[in-house]
């Protein structure tokens, strides 16, 4: 390279640099409704906290079953609540204090430990006596590896004559690894036969201790929706998913089922003759910046997780799947809070051994992956998203994984990510 296309070259890049510096900072998906709603940067938290609690709460109280054996999600869910409602009483409002102190008069933890007791007592009773993921996890290692090694042997015994005999190698080759998937099959039926048969007579039996939490969530609610009337924030930004209709106050948007579960979407009604709140015009042309409460998003459900990851610089070599529906409601807030970008490469690129270590759909079909997304979560964190194909059974899932097994997970995205 002469002197002229070296200064011509160097001219170009700080150009770029410089271009680069004069460009304004984008701004936080909480920045733009704070701004423009004259909000203190603590306001969006509260208000999103608050909601974590109210949607736990009531996801439990409808769907207690989902949470047999799982003792570490429920402690983080109890470390979570309380310490923020601690918070609250230090820095709240009286109506904020009141929170935390029915909060503690209605021993709203004792209430979920007892109702998590009685669910493992009904699936003791029907030869359940682990979590459903714990157990199709012990599955993939117990069939795998065996499997593996058969299937090595085989075909070092067939190597010489593999010609004569592929006719008998290839369809049990196939019975092999049919084996997994229906087993898999078998244990997740079995599964949603035992919820299908044990909700309505579990919420019948626990109706009592079920309405404390129901009340306590709906008394979250109108603390929000009274905050949020306080701060006039236009009630109909505020956009979140319960599992049930048995709260006051509340403007039904949609309704969908999945797996014979109910899940409905809500914002919160304003008072009877009251004006709604104006939306201010910078959140009109920039609704798809807003955070992920306030914009409009769909919720999923169907998440799995990579765990016990072997990979490095963005290449998968080893992991165990784990599902984490229950988990869904911080899962669907931190890709509300991530920016989308293409993964670069395919699955099998990804995941050179994705053939031998497939991911199966909750029905225990195998899932296929044509969108991969690497997700920035407020440019502080990247992870994986696959998105699966819509399977035969009518679901698709989403698998989120670590790009690397030494990737440091920001503490609040820990339990995400844990198996």
């Amino acid at each position: 390279m002469n002197n002229s296309e070296q200064s011509e070259t160097e001219e170009e890049n700080s150009t770029e640099q410089k271009d680069k510096e004069t460009e304004p900072a984008k701004k936080t998906q909480g920045q733009l409704l704070q701004e423009a709603l004259g909000l203190e940067p603590t306001d969006i938290q509260q208000i999103e906290k608050k909601l974590f609690i109210a949607r736990f709460l009531d996801y439990f109280s409808e769907e207690t079953l989902d949470f047999i054996y799982k003792d570490r999600s429920i402690e983080q869910y109890r470390q979570e609540i309380e310490t923020f409602l601690e918070k609250l009483t230090q820095e709240g409002t009286e109506e904020d204090k009141l929170l935390k102190k029915n909060f503690d008069d209605k021993q709203i933890i004792e209430v979920i430990y007892q109702l998590k007791k009685k669910a493992e007592d009904l699936a003791l009773k029907n030869g359940i006596k682990e979590a459903i993921d714990k157990r199709l996890r012990k599955l993939s290692l117990i069939t795998t590896i065996p499997m593996f090694i058969l299937m090595m042997v085989l075909a070092v015994f067939f190597i010489s004559t593999i010609t004569d005999f592929i006719w008998i190698f290839i369809p049990l080759l196939c019975v092999f690894c049919m084996v997994p998937q229906l087993l898999r099959g078998g244990i997740l039926k079995k599964w949603h036969l035992f919820k299908d048969e044990n909700r309505t007579s579990f919420y019948t039996d626990n109706r009592s201790d079920i309405m404390i939490l129901k009340n306590y969530t709906g008394e979250v609610l109108d603390n929000i929706r009274s905050k949020l009337l306080d701060m006039k924030v236009p009630l109909q930004l505020i956009k979140f998913v319960l599992h049930s209709r048995d709260y006051e106050n509340l403007n039904l948007i949609n309704q969908r089922e999945v797996r014979g579960v109910a899940q409905y979407f809500f914002s919160f009604e304003y008072p009877e003759g009251m004006e709604p709140f104006p939306i201010p015009e910078i959140l009109l042309q920039n609704t798809q910046e807003l955070p992920s409460e306030i914009k409009p998003k769909k919720l999923e459900k169907n998440f799995i997780i990579l765990t016990e990851l072997k990979g490095k610089n963005g290449i998968l070599t080893g992991y165990l799947p784990r599902i984490a529906s229950s988990n869904a409601a911080k899962i669907n807030d931190m890709l509300n809070n991530s920016e989308f970008a293409k993964a670069p490469k395919s699955i099998s690129e990804i995941i050179p051994d994705f053939k031998n270590n497939p991911i199966y759909c909750l029905c225990g079909e195998l899932a296929n992956f044509s969108k991969i997304h690497i997700c920035n979560w407020k440019n502080q964190f990247k992870f994986y998203l696959f998105e699966g194909e819509k399977c035969n059974c009518g679901e698709e899932i989403f698998v989120l994984s670590l790009m690397d097994e030494e990737d440091e997970i920001p503490s609040e995205l820990r339990e995400n990510f844990m198996s």
